[in-house]
């Protein structure tokens, strides 16, 4: 029904989450029949972002810096690091402006079914960051579901190694649920209200 490149960039737009046909379809029409300026600044931001955005080498979250802006903010509590599975994550629990440590990014959860296991979500780079930072403390923010539950009691055994007091975000987040959608007041009290592992 459309042109070749139209039916390329409905395609494109497909892929990202949530957006099904016909949202696509939407959206293509809309940049290319209302909005061209926005089109090409989005094509262009995006074109940046893909070349220039990578992982901070401590942390893991996306940033055009080495290192990004919380691992290098000197107010952060260098004492305190929240293990979470995403960069959706870190960006969910700063909107609670509650937690004040830094982070570590696991990029997913252990799930030996679908072939994760310790190295593909980074426990290689955690337990060099419990070995040679001195971390008083590690809250595990891992979504509560299954993989989530023994991506935590994983890592709590690898804090034990260390001596690092373990603990696990609680209340107000739901069996099932991910982080990424929790609004901010019930995150500020699961961080503050959370337990020893």
């Amino acid at each position: 029904m459309f042109s070749p490149l139209i039916d390329q960039l409905i395609n494109a737009l497909k892929q990202l989450p949530g957006v099904g046909p016909k949202s696509a379809q939407r959206m293509a029409l809309h940049l290319l029949e209302r909005d061209r300026h926005g089109a090409k600044k989005l094509a262009d931001v995006l074109g940046q972002s893909v070349e220039n955005v990578k992982r901070c080498e401590r942390c893991r979250i996306l940033t055009e810096q080495t290192l990004c802006q919380i691992c290098t903010n000197p107010r952060r509590d260098p004492d305190l690091l929240c293990v979470v599975e995403s960069p959706a994550d870190v960006l969910a629990i700063e909107s609670a402006s509650v937690y004040k440590g830094l982070y570590f990014v696991l990029l997913g959860k252990l799930s030996p079914i679908d072939g994760i296991g310790p190295k593909e979500v980074g426990m290689d780079e955690l337990n060099a960051r419990f070995e040679n930072e001195n971390i008083q403390e590690v809250i595990i923010a891992t979504n509560p579901t299954v993989e989530g539950e023994a991506t935590a009691h994983y890592i709590f055994e690898h804090a034990q190694k260390y001596t690092i007091k373990a603990t696990r975000i609680a209340h107000g987040i739901p069996l099932g649920g991910e982080l990424e959608y929790v609004d901010g007041g019930t995150l500020a009290h699961a961080i503050s209200s959370r337990r020893e592992i």
